[in-house]
């Protein structure tokens, strides 16, 4: 015999649903007719009344169903016993979609426009962390006899181009010279241990090597050093206004939230798991002008490093079990990519 919490939450969890797919409030009799609840039309209204009193719905006026709330909602997530997985299909289609990508903005790109797509919300994609990369290849190239170009390239793909004016002219023997130097040096290194191992490498320099060495050095390590500023990329803005009623006095300043880069990245700042989903549920997010929102996140990468975060954004009335399938998928391809490149 079912006890009367798990009957409660059965009828919760039926309101949820109704909710999500039609957008009106749902009254008794509605539960009864298309859910097989094995309860009478009576003690459906008792349960809601129940859930009512203890704020898991609301009535939003006078003779209409009820609706859920953030505190509903969040029972209805934290009861889910596992994440459905997609279909093979859905899963071939991401997997197709994001293994043609050419480099790492073209996979960001990708992934934040698929993710959109597979939710109908606001995709939010943070590129890789440069503390959390490391040096894959450094490649010298010759511009003039006294220009080179830097090339730095990660283990995520990031690539970051620097000219170098020398100031004097450098021989091609000498140039592969510095290459050689500047990778046994900074290959497989985290950044920063780079860039130290790069700002010794001019006290080590044959003295015909010191004076070019000098000059390389101190653009790698600008190269090297943390940017303040967290890149990322965002997709499917437009479908928060299809969700417009969703939004009756609060649309304006969600999308105005959305083109500010920091709230954007402190609505992925939980996303330190890549094993882990997290979901946020209007009141639960920092922002103020986000808790008309539910923000589902979680980190990509692979082997326990954590590369960067994604997520979507969009109204608390949304399919949670869907969203979470997709952004798990989505982080889990990409992570695979990233680092297999």
């Amino acid at each position: 015999m079912v006890n009367s919490d798990e009957r409660r939450f059965e009828v919760l969890r039926a309101i949820v649903a109704d909710y999500v797919a039609t957008q009106e409030p749902v009254g008794s009799k509605a539960l009864v007719d298309r859910h097989n609840l094995g309860v009478s039309s009576a003690t459906v209204r008792n349960d809601m009344a129940a859930l009512e009193e203890e704020g898991f719905i609301v009535q939003p006026h006078t003779s209409a169903g009820r609706v859920p709330t953030d505190k509903g909602y969040r029972m209805f997530v934290d009861r889910l016993h596992e994440i459905k997985p997609l279909t093979p299909a859905e899963r071939r289609a991401i997997g197709t979609f994001l293994e043609g990508a050419l480099d790492l903005d073209d996979v960001m790109r990708r992934s934040v426009r698929l993710l959109a797509q597979l939710t109908q919300q606001v995709a939010v994609v943070q590129y890789p962390t440069l503390t959390r990369s490391t040096v894959r290849h450094v490649e010298v190239v010759t511009i003039t006899p006294a220009r080179l170009m830097l090339v730095l390239i990660t283990n995520t793909g990031r690539v970051d181009q620097r000219v170098v004016d020398l100031g004097e002219v450098i021989t091609d023997d000498d140039v592969s010279r510095l290459r050689n130097v500047l990778n046994s040096a900074m290959t497989e290194k985290r950044l920063a241990e780079a860039s130290a191992a790069v700002a010794e490498l001019p006290d080590e320099a044959p003295a015909e090597l010191r004076h070019v060495l000098t000059r390389v050095c101190s653009v790698l390590i600008e190269s090297l050093v943390e940017h303040p500023e967290e890149r990322m990329v965002l997709g499917g803005t437009p479908n928060l206004t299809r969700h417009s009623a969703d939004f009756p006095n609060s649309l304006r300043q969600v999308l105005e939230a959305l083109e500010e880069q920091v709230v954007v990245l402190k609505l992925l700042a939980a996303a330190r798991d890549s094993q882990t989903v997290t979901v946020r549920i209007g009141v639960e997010n920092e922002a103020e002008e986000m808790r008309t929102t539910s923000v589902i996140s979680t980190g990509y990468g692979s082997d326990g490093m954590v590369l960067g975060g994604m997520g979507v954004v969009g109204p608390t009335r949304m399919d949670y079990p869907g969203t979470m399938a997709a952004v798990r998928a989505v982080a889990a391809y990409v992570g695979e990519i990233l680092v297999g490149r």
